[in-house]
């Protein structure tokens, strides 16, 4: 490890251009996706922002800790799927299922009335063809100017990634599964 001296001024400028909903991404093959995108929804939810999430892998009737703290705080965390297509028994429905998930968040989207909407796991969908990617596209760029969407999943479409304002890919350096260790009630669920 090198040393390094802390700054002592702020680099680079301040930016002067008005504050607007964005587009963020959380997307690549290590782990964090999700996470990073339910502590944003934490961070506006402290704000007095509203926040909904939208997961489209999970099942409504889903109890995964993130949905345990959520409905304590007050937050709409809503399973929109029936888990991941490994555990489909009918990928047909799987694929409604994200059809209709898609149209309702696409309507709170369009609404303008939350501050932030997270469209979690959504790129499984698109990339298996379940949503078409212009109708996203177009939601997204109709959307009211003070809506921010986080979306998150692996390979997201290179035209979201041309239109959002953040992008960040969480890179697999080192993972514990392939070590053999199984996935960690209050880390991985």
């Amino acid at each position: 490890m090198q040393i390094e001296s802390p700054p002592t001024e702020l680099s680079g400028h301040k930016p002067e251009g008005e504050r607007r909903g964005l587009i963020i991404v959380n997307t690549g093959d290590g782990k964090g996706k999700s996470t990073a995108a339910f502590g944003l929804a934490l961070r506006a939810h402290g704000r007095g922002k509203v926040v909904h999430i939208f997961q489209f892998m999970k099942v409504p009737s889903a109890r995964f800790g993130e949905h345990r703290t959520f409905e304590k705080l007050g937050v709409p965390i809503e399973g929109l799927g029936d888990g991941f297509s490994w555990k489909s028994k009918d990928l047909d429905q799987s694929a409604e299922l994200a059809r209709q998930g898609w149209a309702k968040a696409a309507a709170m989207i369009l609404a303008g009335e939350h501050f932030m909407i997270v469209l979690d796991e959504i790129t499984y969908p698109l990339i298996y063809g379940w949503v078409p990617l212009q109708d996203v596209l177009d939601t997204l760029s109709k959307r009211p100017k003070e809506v921010t969407v986080v979306i998150t999943g692996r390979n997201c479409p290179e035209e979201i990634i041309a239109m959002a304002d953040t992008v960040t890919e969480m890179r697999q350096i080192k993972h514990a599964y392939e070590a053999g260790v199984p996935a960690q009630r209050g880390i991985e669920d």
